[in-house]
């Protein structure tokens, strides 16, 4: 199903020694994420023993296996290729042409790191002036990222404009408590029946928010959905705006911020609906968004996602791209049968 040899140059033909294949190479990393193995190592004494797998890939011999240090380098290859991603995207395209996705869910996950967190430069703050503005001047603030990405800046540029080095995250988990991690952040939009159709990599310290504008552009080239289905930490009416202009009808939930009468207005209407039995049509979509929590857990349990061995952005999203390729393929198969 996921064809990924159709995406690898052929070395044939060219001057030099011809390197290895690394259309079975390629099969291998997929057959990792299948198998949830942790590291390459395990691959590799698999393959030594798994007749069946071992020719799936592409080798006949055991002699015909590549050496670790071959695999290490032509996943650099990958991550610098950005292979699997070009394959999802692909396998996204192809399946969903003459397709309409009722619920697009947004969603980050947590993804922990084997490296040191980048250490943040001391920029020194310009000393603003105090008290109110005098009469007729007028003070202009420097926008916001978000703000930036509503104003009709490009999707490179968006992207190119979001951090990717390790740091350190923090969140709320689902009991209140403060969380931390080193790492990164993974950002997934998801159809409905858990089948992600774009991710995007970032920083661990990212808010979600400031990545929704460039992520709805890319699920927007791939698919055609109706309702975009978000979380509090998206409530920003550039992101609303976005979401319209899209032709998407938004469904995120409301965010009181520091707003204690809203707080308690919908802490009461909650209430009232709960007591009365009643459940608005965006309620009830709204429940949907799950959707997306079940390719974060099956993302991390079942296809590598807990298992990062590899270092910077470019190969650990590399990795985590294996692992999405692997859990879509095994989602769509589960629609055919």
């Amino acid at each position: 199903m996921i064809r990924i040899e159709e995406f690898i140059l052929s070395s044939k033909g060219y001057p030099g020694r011809p390197i290895e294949d690394r259309a079975a190479i390629a099969r291998a990393f997929v057959a990792k994420m299948v198998y949830n193995m942790p590291t390459t190592r395990i691959l590799l004494d698999r393959l030594k023993t798994d007749i069946s797998l071992r020719r799936i890939c592409g080798w006949e011999r055991k002699s015909d296996i590549s050496g670790e240090w071959t695999f290490s380098r032509a996943f650099a290859e990958f991550s610098d290729s950005q292979l699997p991603e070009r394959v999802h995207e692909s396998l996204i395209k192809k399946s969903y042409k003459a397709e309409i996705v009722g619920h697009n869910s947004r969603d980050s996950t947590a993804i922990e790191a084997r490296e040191k967190p980048l250490k943040k430069e001391n920029v020194k703050k310009v000393a603003k002036k105090r008290g109110r503005p005098k009469k007729g001047e007028e003070r202009i603030k420097d926008p916001t990222r978000l703000e930036k990405q509503a104003a009709g800046m490009g999707l490179s540029d968006m992207l190119d404009d979001l951090p990717s080095a390790c740091d350190v995250g923090t969140k709320k988990n689902s009991k209140g408590y403060k969380t931390s991690w080193i790492g990164y952040k993974l950002h997934i939009d998801s159809a409905d029946g858990g089948i992600p159709i774009s991710c995007v990599l970032t920083s661990a310290s990212v808010h979600d928010s400031q990545v929704a504008i460039p992520l709805a552009k890319i699920s927007h080239e791939r698919v055609t959905n109706l309702y975009d289905l978000m979380d509090s930490a998206y409530d920003a009416p550039q992101i609303h705006q976005l979401s319209r202009e899209l032709g998407h009808i938004p469904l995120i939930d409301k965010h009181p911020r520091r707003d204690k009468a809203l707080k308690a207005e919908i802490k009461a209407e909650n209430k009232r609906c709960r007591i009365a039995g009643y459940q608005t049509a965006e309620t009830v979509r709204y429940k949907e968004r799950s959707t997306v929590e079940r390719v974060n857990g099956r993302l991390k349990d079942e296809y590598g996602g807990r298992v990062v061995r590899v270092k910077g952005a470019a190969k650990v999203m590399c990795h985590l791209m294996f692992g999405i390729l692997a859990l879509t393929s095994n989602q769509m198969m589960c629609f055919l049968e």
